[in-house]
């Protein structure tokens, strides 16, 4: 009997996000030497953003891949039906910063579209190959946001 992983992460949602809620500890007090890189897994940031409605600052953990300069981050949320918050505090408030590692960058964020989006689609595929999988459990287009140097 095959192991639907997608549907346990459903049930444990409140477990996850403590679990991340911790990763953004550790990543932070270790300036960046732990969190960012796991071996088998692909690397991590972490996001600043500011609540669209209650203006509450954030900050969350996210897989990311490079592009140029540019770094690319999936609003997947596992295939839900809706996007994450974040990206919808992104949308409202663009001019944020992360830290990739030790290192924290002021970035601008940007809805990645087109042509653009397919060529990103498939590089964040391989960064990560289970977006292939969110993208088929939902109905959504899963957006990519573009993090530019600001």
């Amino acid at each position: 009997m095959a192991v639907d992983y997608l549907s346990l992460a459903d049930r444990n949602w409140p477990l996850l996000r403590r679990a991340m809620a911790g990763h953004t500890a550790v990543y932070r007090a270790s300036h960046g030497v732990i969190g960012h890189r796991f071996p088998g897994a692909p690397p991590a940031l972490l996001l600043d953003h500011v609540g669209a409605r209650t203006g509450a600052r954030r900050t969350s953990p996210l897989v990311y891949g490079v592009d140029g300069e540019n770094l690319i981050l999936v609003a997947s949320k596992g295939g839900y039906p809706k996007n994450p918050a974040w990206f919808h505090n992104l949308r409202a408030n663009p001019d944020t910063t992360v830290q990739v590692g030790s290192q924290r960058r002021r970035v601008r964020a940007r809805v990645a579209e087109g042509e653009e989006r397919d060529r990103l689609w498939q590089l964040m595929v391989g960064v990560y190959g289970g977006y292939e999988s969110y993208r088929r459990r939902t109905e959504r287009e899963i957006p990519l946001v573009v993090l530019e140097p600001r």
